[in-house]
């Protein structure tokens, strides 16, 4: 059950949950001296590590791989056109996954973390029934207690999973072969990166969204820059559209669009987002609360409703973003260490979607600024002018600031940073930082930009807010 020989049945802390805010916890306490045991029942590394982000990201980069081969022509480069060895593509994915999951279980061998390969229920008194993997039972204690089962993907009526037409975030990870025509049904984060990757990569795919808008709480700017490159490419969008189940053929499938055409494809991918793992952790009679939706209460410090009892991650109503998960669990480690603790400002997070084109972002939305009765000047700027962006031949997206009007018409303090474009996921790092310091665009624009470099779009459109400026 443990990979400790005779393993000890009290800790300073127990972790539920092997994922990023539970193996966060982890690390992040065992660095400050404490003894933590984690109980995990399938690998460490989460969703995160084995079916989500990282997995995710590395097929994303072989469709980025494969649209430079295809394009190295317009560079005075000449090759035969491209084909794809999805087999190829997938064993890399395997080994970029192992390779991680291997530095991680060292990481947490080496702090001495003890690992209960198991399924963990929570009982009274910060107590932990472990049923391992082997069949083998233990009960352990703790100090303290950090709920982080984490989620799965949730479904919706009418799509059974089978893990060949109908697919989650899980099985398209293990497809063996591209299907060739996708109905991604979602068009949130996670379902416009799939859609982009599987596009790029050759199969033919429509979104199905029943929002009016894809990619909700994204400035509709930077969403239109989304939605041109989208059609450049024949991606379908289809928005404001419900779907009513399906029928299964000999080989693929038809999606029924209620009052729309029906939708003949090969597979379909449900992304309608991930529901917490509570049920998992036998909180019934804990004094644990849970709500209708399945998320675990906590306040502001990822306290519960039990005394030494935290949740954390995607079991809590927060982002569920794994660098949220992180500072989640560093949270409440220094919580557990006496030292001061302060909450996660949750509108202020940084979000990144690995899309075709890359879209960050951090703070308001220009709507969501106005809805908030903030008075407000914009800044919009295109990558046509970026000599970095020209020069790596990719110029689709925008950059656009949202800042405080000042009575002379100039910007204020920095309320939001929406971008889209060339490595926008990378360039997020000082708008992270001007929006959470509440930074003005004086101080913002004081700071020089490297040149030529992707990154001046960003300094260019912080400095036009200052009512001067040097290209736009």
């Amino acid at each position: 059950m443990s990979d400790d020989a005779a393993p000890a049945t009290h800790f300073d802390v127990i972790v539920i949950g092997g994922g990023p805010a539970g193996y966060g916890a982890a690390l992040y306490g065992s660095a400050a001296g404490l003894n933590i045991a984690v109980v995990e029942k399938d690998k460490v590394g989460g969703t995160c590590l084995h079916r989500g982000c990282i997995p995710a990201k590395e097929l994303l980069e072989t469709a980025h791989v494969y649209r430079t081969v295809s394009e190295a022509s317009k560079f005075g480069i000449e090759s035969s056109a491209p084909t794809i060895e999805f087999g190829t593509t997938m064993e890399r994915k395997n080994t970029v996954v192992d390779t991680l999951f291997k530095g991680l279980s060292g990481l947490l061998k080496n702090r001495k973390v003890t690992v209960f390969a198991g399924t963990g229920t929570l009982r009274a008194d910060r107590g932990v029934h472990v049923v391992g993997n082997d069949g083998e039972t233990a009960d352990i204690t703790a100090d303290a207690v950090i709920l982080a089962a984490g989620s799965v993907p949730r479904s919706i009526p009418g799509f059974d999973v089978d893990g060949k037409v109908v697919l989650t975030s899980d099985e398209v990870f293990e497809l063996t072969e591209l299907p060739k025509k996708v109905a991604v049904i979602g068009g949130g984060a996670i379902g416009c990166e799939f859609a982009s990757m599987l596009s790029d990569l050759g199969s033919e795919v429509t979104i199905l969204e029943a929002l009016p808008q894809i990619l909700p709480g994204v400035d509709k700017d930077v969403v239109n820059t989304v939605l041109r490159s989208f059609k450049g490419r024949k991606l379908d969008v289809k928005t404001g559209v419900k779907v009513a189940g399906h029928s299964a053929g000999s080989s693929g499938t038809t999606v029924h669009v209620e009052g729309g055409d029906d939708l003949e494809v090969d597979a379909v991918v449900v992304s309608v987002g991930r529901r917490p793992l509570s049920d998992s952790l036998g909180l019934d009679g804990t004094g644990v609360t849970v709500t209708d939706r399945g998320f675990v209460e906590v306040d502001e410090l990822c306290r519960t409703s039990v005394d030494g009892v935290w949740a954390v991650g995607d079991l809590i109503a927060t982002p569920g973003l794994a660098h949220v998960g992180y500072a989640e669990a560093i949270l409440v480690i220094k919580q557990l260490l006496g030292e001061e603790a302060i909450p996660v400002d949750y509108g202020k997070v940084a979000w990144c979607i690995y899309s075709k084109p890359e879209v960050a972002f951090v703070g308001l939305s220009e709507q969501a600024a106005r809805d908030a009765g903030h008075d407000v000047v914009v800044a919009k700027h295109r990558w046509g002018g970026n000599s970095r962006a020209l020069i790596v031949g990719d110029t689709e997206g925008v950059v656009k600031i949202i800042a405080e009007k000042r009575e002379d018409g100039t910007g204020g303090q920095v309320l939001g940073v929406h971008m889209s474009g060339p490595w926008v996921t990378e360039q997020l790092g000082q708008a992270y930082l001007g929006v959470n310091w509440e930074a003005t665009v004086d101080d913002i624009a004081h700071f020089i930009q490297p040149h030529p470099s992707l990154s001046e779009t960003f300094g260019e459109a912080v400095l036009s807010l200052t009512g001067r400026s040097l290209n736009g």
